[in-house]
């Protein structure tokens, strides 16, 4: 049965530089090919080889979230019925990696957060929550730019009608819609608090792409600090699901664009 895409990860194991670890999987986890092999042998022809030994019939998409190898299986399929999309939404595939060998296998190294551009910093900006039974209304409002992913959705997440979601909602005044096209470009992932001084300052760190980062926001204020400390707790609550949301202002009428999130916690 064809599905939608699955999810393929290469690379070295946690501790073993010099062996290699090839799976592929459905974005619900079955397992479809895996191998092991020396360094010496990984280059995109022997991947191209391990692509063209499956014959379980699947997707035109395969889907990879470590940006060490992205050129790697992009060579490797130039020449297959494949395509590469990088992205960090393969949990199923995670998931699976971190049961057979460790956490360590699926973490990235990421650069320190960097500005956003001047010209994009919003006038404010606010912590917010919706319920996840509301979440059906943010399908149906005029919203220039909305990404709501299936992945994400809150009854496949398991999370009951009344679970608020949390969020954070920037007014950007007549910048919200030069910042919202900004930030689909840069493909929003998670935001995660980051304090700097406990109970009295921080800041919203936005994960994007495969390993970008950058600091949403950022205050020095106790209220907000409290606030923002439980942010995180919010977020686990929620199934790791939160929002962000981009509007010209609060007036509840016009809005630029919404993100449905989700950091996964199950690893």
């Amino acid at each position: 049965m064809n599905v939608a895409y699955w999810q393929g990860d290469l690379y070295h194991l946690p501790d073993q530089a010099q062996t290699w670890y090839l799976l592929i999987c459905t974005a619900q986890g079955r397992t479809i090919h895996e191998a092991i092999a020396p360094q010496a042998d990984i280059n995109a022809a022997w991947l191209a080889t391990q692509l063209a030994k499956i014959s379980t019939p699947g997707p035109e998409t395969i889907q990879v979230f470590r940006p060490q190898i992205l050129g790697l299986w992009q060579a490797a399929t130039q020449d297959l019925a494949y395509t590469v999309e990088p992205t960090r939404r393969t949990d199923a595939l995670k998931l699976l990696l971190s049961q057979r060998w460790s956490n360590a296998a699926v973490e990235i190294q990421s650069a320190p957060p960097q500005p956003l551009p001047d010209e994009l910093w919003g006038r404010h900006w606010q912590l917010g929550s919706i319920a996840a039974q509301d979440l059906e209304i943010w399908r149906d409002r005029p919203i220039p730019i909305r990404e709501i992913p299936l992945i994400n959705d809150p009854v496949r997440v398991g999370l009951s009608s009344q679970q608020t979601i949390p969020g954070v909602v920037i007014n950007g005044d007549r910048r919200a819609m030069q910042l919202a096209r900004w930030l689909q470009g840069v493909q929003p992932f998670s935001i995660n608090y980051i304090p700097t001084e406990v109970d009295r300052s921080g800041g919203l760190v936005l994960e994007a792409g495969l390993s970008d980062r950058w600091i949403l926001a950022t205050f020095e204020d106790a209220e907000m600090a409290t606030a923002a400390a439980q942010y995180p707790a919010h977020c686990q609550a929620a199934g790791g699901l939160h929002f962000l949301l981009v509007q010209p202002d609060d007036s509840g009428i016009t809005y630029s664009g919404f993100w449905l999130l989700r950091q996964l916690y199950t690893m």
